[in-house]
């Protein structure tokens, strides 16, 4: 969330100010989200005093200030990555899947909690406002949230590293929890929150948004693993006919956007989420038990993302992908230029790998809604 570490660009002005100096520039703000752990997000307000600038313009400038920002507004489109952990569609159909299987003491109290501490209207939310229930539409809260918070950010993922064996570390996950949090710490603190009966609605309505953003997030196998190449997102692909380029230090198509949007959205066959959840609950209503069994188990969930990660997200090419050694990477320039040195693999994802891949991921997909049902039923019997 997301998104992980794409650059990403929210533009809530004109951008035709930018090109034209007679028109009152916006300032721009930069704000760290957890996809960006490096590479800024960038967020353009309008400045006051340009409103009535256009009127004074000739009405071909007026005409050619318009059009240039409306080239620029789907250029900005297309260049910049929209990925969150599952995308917009992919949460949602995780928290439609799970309130499906919430029960009535918990549906209640948890619609109660969010109904008396709405989201704040005034934030500016990537996927937009579409008319979702309170529940669905808290799926993709934590990653407008970010952009206030940056101290947020690490809670939407655990870096493991590709090479490691959950053997190696008896099947703890923690070693891999960095100093500012990780995925799997912030689910356990949240879920603390959400019960404390003595805490702010405020706050305990946000941690239960927390709970059903990272909950999906855990279940992406790209969140919960690096091969040093922050999560895949310094992986370049060819997708299909789409080629790989160079962006501000990234690349797009990148693996991680990849699993996080590109497959999953083209599995739902522009279905709702509503609809995808039914698809999924078909699919695999008869693993739903197994995958609950003992409870809430996230450091073992991790670790299942991992393994995917390992067999299928970095496995599945026809060309190997080495291990690389564990080192701090803030840019694709690091670990040696590991975006440029992938890029040279000329790693392509066509059908064969997206099939391989699409099956993971609608897997995963359900195992995180059912289980997200399962923590949040739990967690009502004690009332909330």
């Amino acid at each position: 969330m997301f998104f992980r570490s794409e650059l990403c660009f929210s533009h809530h002005a004109s951008l035709a100010t930018r090109h034209f100096p007679w028109l009152t520039p916006f300032p721009a703000t930069h704000r760290k989200t957890s996809s960006c752990k490096s590479f800024p997000c960038h967020t353009y307000e309008k400045g006051g005093g340009g409103g009535g600038v256009l009127v004074n313009l000739t009405r071909d400038a007026a005409r050619l200030a318009l059009g240039l920002a409306a080239v620029l507004f789907f250029v900005s489109l297309a260049i910049a990555p929209a990925a969150k952990a599952w995308g917009c569609r992919g949460h949602e159909t995780i928290a439609t899947l799970a309130e499906k299987h919430l029960t009535p003491q918990a549906k209640q109290a948890l619609f109660a909690l969010l109904a008396a501490n709405p989201i704040d209207p005034q934030l500016k939310r990537y996927c937009g406002q579409r008319g979702l229930d309170p529940f669905v539409d808290s799926a993709t809260w934590a990653d407008d949230e970010r952009s206030l918070d940056p101290a947020t950010a690490p809670w939407h993922f655990i870096d493991i590293p590709l090479s490691a064996t959950k053997d190696a570390t008896k099947g703890s996950a923690q070693a891999f929890c960095g100093a500012s949090g990780c995925v799997t710490q912030a689910i356990a603190d949240q879920l603390a929150i959400l019960k404390d009966k003595s805490a702010p609605g405020a706050k305990r309505a946000a941690a239960l948004r927390f709970l059903i953003h990272f909950v999906a997030d855990l279940h992406q196998p790209l969140h919960s693993s690096s091969n040093s190449d922050r999560g895949g997102n310094c992986v370049p692909v060819k997708y299909f006919t789409r080629n790989p380029h160079a962006h501000n230090d990234s690349y797009t198509p990148n693996l991680h956007h990849v699993w996080d949007t590109e497959i999953p959205e083209s599995q739902m066959l522009g279905a709702d989420p509503a609809e995808f959840a039914d698809t999924l609950e078909a699919a695999f209503a008869s693993s739903f038990a197994a995958w609950q069994q003992g409870g809430m188990q996230l450091d073992a969930w991790a670790w299942e993302s991992h393994d995917s990660a390992l067999k299928t997200a970095y496995g599945a090419f026809s060309e190997a992908i080495p291990f690389e050694p564990v080192v701090p990477v803030n840019t694709c320039a690091d670990n040696n230029n590991i975006g440029q040195r992938m890029l040279n693999k000329h790693l392509v994802i066509g059908s064969a790998y997206r099939d391989q891949a699409a099956s993971v991921i609608e897997q995963r997909l359900a195992r995180a809604g059912i289980r997200l049902a399962m923590i949040l039923n739990e967690a009502a019997k004690s009332g909330l």
